[in-house]
Order: structure tokens, then sequence, then C-alpha cells
């Protein structure tokens, strides 16, 4: 059991690790939404797209090795968390301490990670919502407010103040 321990340990070790590289990705990630750089951003995504397929493999294998020292502690593995995996540790304290430390850092890890993604999606929403104003204040730009006009039968002709076919004036 302590091989699957050591494994588990150096598992999550390797996950805070890219979780970290991730977290820089995100930091680089908010200032090209603020200086709306998309080249940077699609590279940007790019690279966090390879950390999340090697986050994926650890946990992987950090789940497998988790299913083994369940069946060892005969125990269902949906039950067994890692907190109440350090507690069982009582009689190898210096495995209890290492898995509880990089169980402590990966949770912090983690935090940052939250943080940092709703800080950028608040930015790409405060993005989407001044294109969509841009958008609107364009297309009322090209509508004319129509004229009272009535032809012989009191219909009104719809007809527009200042408007043309186009959306440009070609004259200028």
């Amino acid at each position: 059991m302590a091989s699957l321990i050591d494994t588990l340990i150096e598992t999550l070790k390797d996950e805070n690790s890219e979780y970290k590289k991730l977290l820089r990705l995100s930091a680089s990630k908010t200032e090209a939404i603020v200086k709306a750089d998309l080249e940077l951003l699609s590279q940007i995504t790019d690279e966090e797209q390879e950390r999340v397929t090697s986050i994926t493999s650890l946990e992987n294998k950090r789940m497998k090795t988790m299913e083994e020292i369940a069946k060892i502690l005969n125990t269902d593995v949906a039950s067994l968390k890692l907190g109440e995996l350090i507690s069982l540790l009582k009689k190898t304290p210096r495995e209890q301490k290492e898995l509880a430390k990089i169980h402590d850092e990966l949770k912090s890890t983690l935090h940052e990670m939250k943080i940092s993604n709703e800080r950028n999606e608040e930015l790409l929403n405060s993005a989407i919502e001044m294109v969509d104003f841009n958008m609107n204040l364009i297309q009322a730009m090209r509508k004319a407010p129509e004229t009272a006009n009535y032809n012989k039968g009191a219909y009104s002709t719809g007809s527009s103040i200042g408007i043309g076919s186009g959306g440009f004036d070609a004259r200028q």
C-alpha cells in the first residue's frame, strides 16, 4: 500500500504542476482579452488544450490508484476522498504529512484557477456586450426616421429621410 500512496502523491504533485502551468496561461489569457489580441488568445487556447490533455491523463492515473487503494481498504472508491485517506494514514505520518501537504496545495491552486476563470469570463462577457452595443448602434445609425408622406389614398408612403440603398455615402 505504501507504493500506492507514493504513486498517488507523485500523481497529485504532477497534477498540481500542470494546474499551475494552466494558471499561468490563464493570467496570460486575461492580458490577451484586455488587449483584444485574438491571435495571442488563440495560441494560449491551444496551449491550454495541451495542459488539459495532460491533466486528464494524470487524473485517470489518480483514479486508478484510488481504485486500487479502495480495494485494499475494502471501501467504495466513490466514497473514498483524499481527506478521508489522509486520516486513515495515522500509522504512517510521513506519507500522511506529504499527502496532506499536496492536497492543500492542489486545493489552493484550483481555487486560484477558479478565480482566474471567473475573471476571464467577466472580461469576455463585457467584450461581448460591447460588440453587441456597437452592432446595435451601427444598425440604428442606418435607419432613419420615416416621413409623414401620404399618397392620394391617404396611405403612408413609408419613405425615410436621408437614406439610400447603400450603407455608406460614396460621394465623400
